[in-house]
């Protein structure tokens, strides 16, 4: 389904939507709860959270997912970096703001965050401690994706 649903975002259409895949997950959830580290190894555990992530269709299920990946990073059997991604993206989708800014927009002048950064001068050490990059560089990098997009 990562293959898939990655495909979908490089802009390859696939015939399995973006909603399907939630619908599995869904399913997966149901019946054997998060996919952890543990039960789906991280290959799994990391598929699982993109489609969580790209599960906008359904934000309550998105923060459903946001809640299980928090407590499954709490026991160490998910990566922090993934959680910081959905926290934004789910706070970006109620109109708030972000707290690690991975929620960006290409501009005319670059990507910027989608909505403000929730205490701008504490991101940098909650980016560390998530074990993402610094906001500069996260920039620079979709920098380069939204050249490639442009």
């Amino acid at each position: 389904m990562l293959e898939r649903d990655q495909a979908d975002r490089g802009g390859t259409p696939q015939t399995e939507s973006d909603q399907a895949r939630t619908a599995r997950l869904k399913d997966i959830i149901r019946t054997h709860g998060w996919p952890t580290i543990a039960l789906v190894g991280e290959d799994g555990a990391n598929a699982a959270w993109a489609i969580a992530q790209h599960s906008d269709l359904d934000p309550a299920f998105q923060q459903e997912a946001l809640s299980l990946l928090r407590a499954a990073v709490a026991i160490g059997q998910a990566s922090p970096g993934n959680l910081a991604y959905l926290e934004d993206r789910v706070a970006v989708g109620k109109g708030e703001p972000q707290v690690y800014g991975t929620q960006v927009r290409c501009g005319p002048d670059g990507p910027s965050p989608t909505t403000p950064i929730t205490d701008e001068p504490g991101v940098e050490r909650r980016s560390a401690e998530a074990g993402l990059p610094t906001l500069a560089g996260y920039l620079a990098e979709m920098t380069t994706i939204c050249e490639q997009d442009g």
